[in-house]
């Protein structure tokens, strides 16, 4: 599940925290509500980001063709 969450502090400081999005696409998530909010200070990425999306491959697989020897 992918969740935002904001904590707003009484200076007016505004932490964000994203989970449940794989890889460099929770950047492109919060693109326009950091731009909204104003300027960022500081970005700590969480092992989310450094997790890559799991692929898999699907190989198309062909019989081979068996010709017996007679005796």
């Amino acid at each position: 599940m992918e969740t935002l969450e904001f904590i707003i502090y009484p200076d007016g400081r505004v932490k964000e925290m994203v989970t449940g999005i794989v890889g460099a696409s929770c950047m492109e998530v919060t693109a326009a509500i950091e731009e909204q909010l104003g300027h960022v200070v500081s970005q700590q990425m969480t092992s989310d980001y450094y997790t890559q999306p799991v692929t898999q491959a699907v190989s198309e697989q062909t019989q081979a063709q068996v010709s017996y020897s007679e005796w």
